[in-house]
């Protein structure tokens, strides 16, 4: 007897209990054409609130700064992008049709759950936060996406903590496979005193990789000079541009490979060399961009930034691009080669699965 898949479901109540927030899953996916729709239901105690209104908000909001110093002004936040709707009571607009994830969710909890549904606009950025350093926890930064549901008599009233709940979610990339050329760098190099050149080739079995998904490097190294090469070094690098409020670059190896692998002067020499980039190999470095997280839930490193058209620069609060890197190392005064691909486009981007179907929840 086969067991019955359940489905995850994300529920989280109003300290005085007159709002109920449910959602079927927390990571929507932006396909590049498109965006999953956040698409979810409220429970209203309508007695408890009286003649007041319920409203749902949609926020993504750039963080710099760390989190406790919000509230003496420390920390720059900026919202990217607001929706606001009113669920309760109906504003009489013709309701959107439910989703299927609406309809499970009215299915379990009852009719008296009010849907809500917000589409992302097409160039918002996605969740990424970036690992600061614990002797300088200044540099926290982050893009978050939250669900805000509250009740008030009207938009200008403050909103009451006490009367209000607020869900994470985040909002991950997702690039469909797709061929094409082979990413490929050339490169040569003439020592001093050597007739000929030393010459790299430097190729990728493809140009789009996915989180978890090895990443093979093939060199060919034609050796024409008088040089001796003595190890080859191969790594992917994560590059990281705060390009909202600060303008800080990071600048980190994710995955490596060092290898004692000589290449004579006059000789010829071609390897396939395999990288993983890892989210728990990099754990313990600061300045790596993750993808955004929600509580201790695990994540991956930063997608690729995928830059659409159309869109501001600094609504993206955070640039992400990798490259790899692949050095020949020579003794001797200027004596090493390196050739580096992709030149200025990036080469990783990597999606995020959905969450996993387990019994429903309650979101502390």
């Amino acid at each position: 007897m086969s067991a019955t898949k359940k489905n995850i479901v994300h529920k989280k109540l109003s300290r005085d209990k007159s709002i109920a927030a449910y959602l079927s899953k927390r990571d929507f996916v932006d396909h590049g054409s498109h965006t999953d729709p956040v698409d979810g239901v409220l429970l209203v105690d309508t007695g408890y609130i009286k003649e007041q209104k319920v409203y749902c908000r949609l926020s993504c909001i750039f963080h710099y700064g760390p989190e406790d110093m919000e509230m003496i002004g420390q920390a720059f936040n900026r919202d990217l992008y607001v929706s606001t709707v009113q669920v309760y009571p109906p504003t009489g607009e013709q309701a959107k049709p439910l989703t299927k994830a609406q309809e499970r969710l009215i299915r379990k909890i009852g009719d008296k759950a009010l849907p809500f549904c917000f589409e992302f606009p097409n160039h918002l950025p996605c969740s990424v936060c970036l690992q600061p350093s614990a002797n300088d926890p200044d540099k926290f930064c982050s893009v978050e996406f939250k669900v805000l549901a509250f009740c008030v008599s009207n938009l200008e009233e403050k909103i009451r903590k006490r009367s209000s709940v607020h869900l994470a979610i985040r909002k991950v990339q997702y690039a469909p496979d797709r061929t094409g050329p082979k990413p490929t760098a050339h490169i040569s190099k003439h020592f001093l005193m050597s007739d000929q050149p030393l010459h790299l080739t430097a190729s990728l079995n493809k140009e789009i990789y996915y989180h978890g998904e090895p990443i093979s490097v093939d060199i060919e190294v034609n050796n024409n000079s008088n040089k001796d090469v003595k190890s080859v070094k191969v790594s992917v690098i994560q590059a990281t541009n705060v390009v909202l409020y600060s303008n800080d670059t990071y600048v980190e190896e994710v995955a490596v490979e060092e290898a004692d692998d000589q290449i004579a002067s006059g000789s010829s020499f071609s390897k396939t060399y395999v990288l993983l980039p890892l989210m728990a190999d990099n754990s313990n470095k600061h300045g790596i961009a993750l993808d955004g997280r929600i509580k201790q839930e695990d994540t991956n490193l930063a997608s690729s930034t995928i830059f659409k058209e159309g869109a501001d620069r600094d609504v993206q609060g955070m640039l992400v691009s990798y490259v790899v890197r692949t050095s020949l190392l020579v003794p001797g005064m200027l004596g090493d080669l390196t050739a580096r691909k992709p030149e200025e486009d990036d080469v990783v981007v990597e999606d995020d699965a959905e969450a996993s179907p387990v019994d429903a929840e309650d979101d502390e």
